[in-house]
C-alpha cells in the first residue's frame, strides 16, 4: 500500500513497531487478536488495527502541500478535513481558514472568497452542488481533493446501481459531511432516501409493504430524500449503501431487513431477488471493518476498561466506543490530557453529547487491564501518549520506558 508524507510528530516509534511486527506476521491480516503490553502492575490490551487510515493519510498529505505550494495565498477547508481536533489545528496554525462547520453552517460570506483563493475538499467529500458553487467562483475543487478513494466507491456504486433502475437507500448520519455528499452524488443519478438506523429503515419498510399511508412518508422523511421523491413507485427496486464509517453488523442487518421486506412485498423466493433488490454487499472500507473487527477480537480479553480515542465528532470512533461499551467500562477520550492526576478522566458521552468527568474510574485490583483503541483519524503518537500518562498514573513509567525499548530493537 502506497506510503504518504504526513508529518513526523503524527507518527510514533513504538506503534510503528508494534504495526510493523504484527504485519510482519499476519500479512493476510486473518489475526484480529490484540497486542499485549506488559508494564509492571499494568497491562495494556492494544487492538489490532486502529489509528489513521489510507484516506486519512492520503488527505493530510495534500492539505499540508496545499499550504506548502501556495505560500502568500489563502487557504480554506471546505470544512473540517477529517475528525480530529489536533489535526485541524495543526492546519489553522498554518492560516488555514475554514469556510463551514461539520454541520454544513456556514463560518464566512460565501462572496468573501476569489479565484485566487484555493480551497481543499475535505476527506469526507462534498456536494455536487458546492463544487458548481466552487467553479462558479473559479476554483476548480479537483486541484486539492482528498475525498477518500473509498468514498469514492460508495458514489461509483450508487450511480451504477441508480443506472440499473434501482432507488438509493443509504444508511448513514442524515447531517455528516459524508452522506450529505453521498446523497447529493446519488439523487444527480437517481431517487435516493437516507435512513439513520434501523429504526428508521423498519419505518421505511412499512411504506414498502403498504402499512402506512403513502403521504406521510414526506413528514417522516422530511430532508431525507431526493427532489421529487415517489412514494408509490420509488420504492420498488432499491438497493442499500451507506456511509463508510458505520458499524458494519447495523448495515447489514438494515440491507437484511429490507430485502424481506421486498420479498414479502413482491411474494419473492429467496434465490429470485434482482428484480427488485440490488445486492451491493458492504460498502464500508476497509480500515472501519478492521478497526471493528479488532475491537470484537480485543474484547475477547478479560479487562477492567476500555478508552476509545478520537474526534468526539468522529462517527467511525463513536462506533468503536458502542461496541466496548457492550461489554465493559468504556471512556471516549480526546488526548492524554483527559486522564487526569487526581483519579478522574474527562471523557464524551455519546448518549448526552456532552463531555463529562468521572472520578475514580481506575480500579484498585492490581494488574490493572486496560483496551486502547483509536478511530481512523487519530494519529499514533497520541495513542503512544495516553499509553504513556497511564503508565506514569499508575506508577509504571520505568516500565513503559523498558517495554518500548523492546519493540524498538
Amino acid at each position: 500500500m502506497k506510503s504518504f508524507n504526513v508529518p513526523v510528530h503524527y507518527r510514533s516509534p513504538l506503534v510503528t513497531a508494534i504495526k510493523q511486527k504484527r504485519k510482519a506476521d499476519d500479512k493476510m491480516k486473518k489475526d484480529f487478536s490484540p497486542t499485549i503490553l506488559e508494564l509492571g502492575s499494568l497491562q495494556i490490551i492494544l487492538a489490532r488495527h486502529f489509528g489513521f487510515c489510507y484516506g486519512v493519510e492520503n488527505a493530510i498529505e495534500i492539505a499540508f502541500r496545499a499550504v506548502a505550494e501556495n505560500p502568500g495565498k489563502r487557504v480554506f477547508l471546505l470544512s473540517e478535513m477529517i475528525h480530529n481536533p489536533g489535526v485541524n489545528a495543526d492546519l489553522q496554525a498554518l492560516g488555514v481558514h475554514f469556510i463551514m462547520d461539520t454541520s454544513g453552517k456556514m463560518l464566512m460570506d460565501w462572496n468573501e472568497l476569489t479565484s485566487d483563493d484555493i480551497v481543499i475538499i475535505p476527506a469526507f467529500g462534498t456536494t455536487l452542488e458546492l463544487e458548481q458553487q466552487l467553479r462558479d467562483k473559479g476554483i476548480e475543487p479537483t486541484h486539492y481533493e482528498t475525498t477518500c478513494p473509498f468514498v469514492e466507491r460508495v458514489w461509483n456504486k450508487a450511480e451504477k446501481i441508480g443506472q440499473d433502475g434501482y432507488t438509493i437507500v443509504v444508511h448513514g448520519k442524515p447531517k455528516h459531511e459524508e452522506t450529505r455528499a453521498t446523497f447529493s452524488h446519488s439523487k444527480a443519478h437517481t431517487p435516493t432516501v437516507v435512513v439513520k438506523d434501523m429504526e428508521q429503515a423498519q419505518h421505511l419498510a412499512r411504506y414498502i409493504l403498504n402499512e402506512l399511508h403513502l403521504d406521510n412518508f414526506y413528514t417522516d422523511f422530511k430532508g431525507q430524500y431526493s427532489e421529487g421523491f415517489d412514494v408509490t413507485k420509488d420504492l420498488q427496486r432499491i438497493g442499500v449503501v451507506n456511509q463508510t464509517t458505520m458499524l458494519a453488523s447495523e448495515t447489514q442487518a438494515i440491507a437484511d431487513y429490507l430485502k424481506q421486506a421486498i420479498v414479502k412485498h413482491f411474494n419473492l423466493s429467496a434465490d429470485n431477488t434482482s428484480a427488485h433488490f440490488a445486492e451491493t454487499r458492504d460498502t464500508l472500507c476497509y480500515a472501519t471493518n478492521d478497526n471493528q473487527s479488532s475491537v470484537q477480537g480485543m474484547l475477547e480479553q478479560p479487562a477492567d476498561l476500555a478508552l476509545v480515542i478520537g474526534g468526539y465528532n468522529s462517527s467511525n470512533t463513536s462506533h468503536l466506543v458502542e461496541l466496548c461499551e457492550e461489554k465493559l467500562p468504556t471512556y471516549f477520550i480526546k488526548d492524554e490530557y483527559c486522564l487526569d492526576a487526581n483519579d478522574s478522566i474527562r471523557h464524551f458521552d455519546l448518549h448526552t453529547h456532552t463531555e463529562k468527568e468521572t472520578k475514580n474510574y481506575l480500579p484498585a485490583d492490581r494488574p490493572l487491564k486496560v483496551m486502547i483503541t483509536s478511530g481512523a483519524s487519530c494519529p499514533d503518537a497520541l495513542v503512544e501518549r495516553v499509553i504513556e500518562r497511564l503508565a506514569a498514573l499508575t506508577g509504571n513509567k520505568s516500565q513503559m520506558e523498558t517495554e518500548t525499548n523492546a519493540w524498538l530493537k
